[in-house]
């Protein structure tokens, strides 16, 4: 990349993306600087990274070419509104605070500046991210293209309309939860059968993470890969009759739908 790059928070999210574009070499520790509002976590930053660091958003606003917005949702609003006029058109800012629309960071900030969402989600801490970014109003490809190849170095990405965004909080941004709490289901039913607790939990780990490779690796349907486990008058028909019975899978569709519908209340403030 040629510029400077800000990064406006540095939290989890925001230092995972740090970390995955300097180990890529994408940048350089130079091009960037980063803000927090704590000079404690300035420091940290600085000494673990290389890059500058600093609490004043403004000049770091306004010494970069790419603005990365890593704030919390919920104070957004407010931390971008006392700098509203440090933004330039010429710049591209891009925003990974979930459910704050693109005209929302637009109406906060003066000028026709080019908005770029995203929905990314924890596994960007392990460059294993699923990332869906959506252009504002003033965002051109040039933009997208920016935005998109920050967040390949730290796992997979692709573009959708702004509309789809609850969706996708609902589905891949909290989709992570959904995985660990039916990993420490599964766990704790490995030590009910008798199994040691770091047996239980390497057997469903590394089944979890093979099983996620053979969908990603294979292309296959999930029904074709569970019908080559289920063999007739089986255990693992056994398990998946108790599954149904259970309606697991239908707990599972109201779960994500009520995500969506709580992604799109939080978009209106409430």
């Amino acid at each position: 990349m040629d510029g400077t790059l800000a990064i406006i928070g540095t939290g989890r999210i925001g230092e995972a993306l740090l970390r995955g574009l300097l180990v890529s070499s994408w940048l350089r520790p130079e091009q960037v600087v980063c803000t927090d509002a704590s000079a404690d976590r300035c420091e940290e930053v600085a000494t673990a990274h290389g890059v500058q660091a600093t609490t004043d958003n403004r000049s770091a606003i306004q010494a970069a070419d790419v603005v990365l917005i890593a704030l919390k949702p919920q104070v957004l609003v407010e931390v971008i509104g006392k700098v509203s006029d440090a933004f330039d058109p010429a710049q591209t800012v891009i925003s990974v605070a979930a459910g704050i629309t693109t005209s929302t960071i637009q109406d906060t900030i003066e000028g026709e500046v080019p908005v770029v969402r995203v929905m990314t989600n924890t596994p960007v801490q392990v460059d294993e991210a699923m990332s869906v970014l959506s252009g504002g109003t003033h965002a051109k490809d040039r933009d997208l293209d920016v935005a998109e190849e920050i967040l390949r170095h730290v796992g997979q990405v692709i573009r959708m309309d702004e509309v789809h965004l609850d969706a996708v909080t609902a589905l891949s941004g909290s989709g992570p939860a959904y995985f660990f709490l039916l990993a420490e289901a599964m766990i704790d039913a490995g030590i009910l059968l008798g199994l040691p607790r770091d047996v239980s939990t390497q057997l469903i780990v590394q089944t979890m993470v093979g099983s996620a490779k053979m969908l990603r690796d294979t292309g296959r349907h999930p029904v074709e890969l569970r019908e080559m486990v289920t063999s007739p008058g089986g255990t693992t028909i056994s398990a998946i009759r108790t599954l149904e019975s259970a309606r697991v899978r239908a707990a599972f569709l109201d779960a994500i739908e009520a995500a969506k519908l709580r992604s799109e209340a939080l978009a209106r403030g409430e």
